[in-house]
């Protein structure tokens, strides 16, 4: 009977924590997440303050990414989003103190020969993903244009709210296509004597950063836009 009382207490911890791996850089971190505020199971939130305890990443400043989604919905219980026991969730964000542009210093080619062919190989990967991450860079830029158009009313008001829509459709798109680009460069193992590999998977990543916040300012101003032609629309209707 003991036994029996004791294996229910132990399913009852599991079920409370959630084992969570978080990749960080080059880091990797086995998290227990256990549910506050009288939660009965972890939501993102609690994921988000053990972050900034284990790792050092302030919560405004954390990117957690799973399976190629941001992780922003504060209220959002892990399990709904798939999350189990032994997930790898990748975290992207800056520790205080941290410089975050020196990706646009390092991005320049290394100054000495890299003699390892291993790394080469390596170094290869990177290039053809940096060169995905350019291509999808300006794709983001032809969106920007494509808002600064219809924030600047060179399009009829009538197209405006369908142009506004399929504009926040095409963003959410680029999103997606930088986490994969995240979530690829994640899967690489680097060895700590492949220095020049190392450099730019960090830079590689700081870029993609940058980007994805780019990405978040454009999906605000789409959204302010609709609200504003929302209104609009609303006060002739009036």
């Amino acid at each position: 009977m003991a036994q029996k009382e004791e294996m229910v207490q132990t399913e009852e911890m599991e079920t409370a924590g959630l084992s969570v791996t978080i990749t960080h850089s080059n880091e990797r971190y086995d998290l227990l997440v256990t549910p506050q505020q009288g939660n009965s199971e972890p939501i993102v939130q609690d994921l988000a303050q053990l972050v900034e305890e284990a790792i050092g990443v302030p919560l405004p400043f954390q990117k957690l990414i799973f399976k190629g989604k941001s992780l922003k919905d504060m209220e959002t219980p892990l399990s709904a989003l798939g999350i189990q026991n032994g997930c790898r969730v990748m975290l992207i964000g800056e520790k205080p103190g941290e410089d975050t542009g020196s990706w646009i210093r390092s991005s320049r080619p290394s100054s000495h020969f890299i003699s390892n062919p291993e790394e080469e190989v390596e170094l290869k990967k990177l290039n053809d993903l940096e060169v995905s991450v350019e291509k999808t860079a300006n794709h983001l830029e032809e969106l920007n244009k494509e808002l600064s158009g219809i924030q600047q009313g060179f399009l009829a008001k009538e197209l405006q709210a369908e142009a506004l829509c399929k504009l926040d459709r095409k963003v959410k798109a680029t999103i997606e296509q930088f986490m994969k680009i995240l979530e690829e460069i994640d899967t690489m193992v680097l060895p700590e004597n492949f220095k020049d590999s190392r450099l730019k998977r960090k830079n590689l990543v700081k870029k993609v950063q940058v980007l994805l916040a780019e990405c978040d300012t454009v999906e605000q101003y789409i959204c302010q836009e609709t609200e504003r032609l929302q209104s609009t629309n609303l006060a002739l209707a009036e």
